[in-house]
């Protein structure tokens, strides 16, 4: 369906109202054009009462009438109007005249006061006048009381209304025609400032992300010119997530596709079985490094800020998740002589995703394992203190120097004391976007005694903390589940 441009919008919506006030204006213009008519042609029968009355006498107890012929002179120079007149007693008899003219509904004005009224007489609208009229009798002292009606049809009155409304409406349409001409002209110079901000977008290649000019804009435009602003800049910095991405997986699979390159070559050269084998598994731990690395790299991708990827947040229990974790987490914590223990005080719930919270919890596990070193504690702890959720995770390895605890959260950063054997870089960064995800936030302690605590601390919500009480504390270490 196509949509009429916005000057033509603009100036139907102007003219459709208008058109609205001119056709009430018309039906204005015609009742005060009738008003107009009826107190100028008013006069007329209100003077023809006059000379009628003049013809009425009372003798000797009998009226008689003498309608003159001037009274009805008056309505005969009127073009097109037919005239109608009654006279009757204070009985109602008609004395002379047309007998069926309607008479006034009882009358508010005083007596012996003209009454002007509107009726229908055989079919047509008339206009009347009426006149309740004392008669004396000067020599006797009688008096009689006689009605004087008489009615004009409207056709005069109608076509004096119809001239004055046509010369109303000549003028009026004259006037809506110059308003038009103004509007669609303001409307072309209102708009100009809009065709020059399109022809500036036009212009623009394809490379040019910079913020749109908001000088010299009508203030109507500015919020328009703001969104788009805001619009270009979310896709500036999806542009940039995304080659940040490529040069990320760039930088991630450089080094294992050498050395696996490099291991695959040295497997080809050889013929024996079991020298081949030896260069195959380090090829295969290769290979698992780097699709971990790239599910990391997928994972950070996917949390970016501006990906637009919003999680559904269900109630779960946090407890019962990183106990899962650690529970999966055990034998690579026995395969590195690390002591890896649960602890959780009470059931503690939050609003979260399984599958993000689960790769958070791995993250900081997987870290503590790897950088603890042999013979270190690991402890994943779970609390609720006033309602807001603590997810902990504690060690007793060497920890991560105060200057180093903002670096650890930028991608691919490792310490000075670290190897390229001891991770991707990755862990933390993803660990940081999955609880900006949560709303929660992540901090780096001291742990008493020496290691490193990582605790996540969630929102208060009304779902944590849900059920508390319904379980003791739970606690265990892996070589406890050894012994199992």
């Amino acid at each position: 369906m196509r949509v009429p441009n916005l000057r033509l919008q603009l100036s139907l919506w102007l003219l459709l109202p208008l058109l609205a006030l001119l056709a009430m204006d018309a039906w204005m213009t015609y009742h005060r054009a009738m008003d107009a008519a009826h107190v100028a042609f008013d006069r007329t029968l209100e003077a023809s009462l006059k000379s009628m009355r003049e013809g009425i006498r009372l003798h000797e107890g009998r009226l008689a009438i003498d309608v003159p012929y001037l009274a009805l002179e008056i309505f005969e120079s009127e073009a097109g109007s037919r005239i109608y007149y009654v006279i009757r007693d204070e009985h109602g008899a008609t004395l002379t005249g047309y007998d069926d003219l309607p008479m006034p509904a009882a009358p508010k004005q005083p007596l012996y006061k003209t009454v002007f009224y509107d009726a229908v007489f055989r079919g047509e609208p008339v206009r009347m006048a009426a006149q309740p009229l004392p008669v004396r009798d000067m020599p006797s002292g009688q008096a009689r009381l006689v009605w004087v009606l008489v009615g004009e049809t409207i056709e005069p009155r109608q076509s004096l209304a119809h001239e004055i409304l046509a010369g109303s409406l000549q003028q009026e349409m004259v006037l809506v025609t110059l308003a038009l001409g103004i509007v669609w002209f303001g409307v072309r110079r209102g708009l100009r400032p809009l065709h020059r901000l399109s022809a500036a977008v036009a212009e623009r290649g394809a490379d040019d992300l910079a913020p749109l000019e908001q000088k010299d804009l009508p203030a109507e435009m500015k919020p328009l010119v703001e969104a788009i602003n805001q619009y270009v800049a979310r896709l500036h910095r999806m542009l940039l997530a995304r080659k940040r991405f490529f040069a990320d997986a760039a930088h991630q699979l450089k080094t294992p596709l050498a050395i696996m390159q490099a291991q695959s070559e040295l497997a080809l050269r050889e013929r024996d079985g079991d020298r081949i084998l030896r260069h195959v598994r380090p090829l295969h731990d290769t290979v698992r490094h780097a699709a971990k690395g790239v599910q990391q790299l997928l994972s950070l991708s996917r949390l970016e800020p501006d990906s637009g990827y919003a999680p559904a947040l269900l109630p779960l229990r946090l407890d019962t998740l990183a106990r899962d974790v650690a529970l999966e987490w055990t034998p690579v914590a026995r395969a590195g002589q690390v002591d890896l223990g649960f602890e959780a005080d009470a059931p503690v719930q939050v609003l979260g995703q399984a599958e993000l919270l689960w790769e958070l919890t791995g993250n900081l596990v997987d870290n503590a394992i790897r950088y603890a070193g042999p013979g270190a504690q690991v402890t994943v702890r779970v609390a609720g203190p006033e309602n807001q959720p603590l997810l902990q995770v504690v060690d007793s390895g060497p920890g991560v120097a105060a200057g180093e605890r903002d670096k650890v959260f930028q991608r691919f950063y490792r310490g000075e004391s670290t190897s390229e054997q001891d991770g991707s870089g990755l862990g933390l960064p993803i660990v940081r976007q999955i609880a900006r995800a949560h709303g929660a936030t992540v901090a780096l302690e001291d742990t008493p005694g020496g290691g490193l605590t990582v605790s996540v601390r969630f929102a208060v919500t009304a779902v944590a903390g849900a059920g508390a009480g319904l379980a003791s504390r739970q606690s265990w270490r892996n070589h406890q589940e050894v012994s199992k």
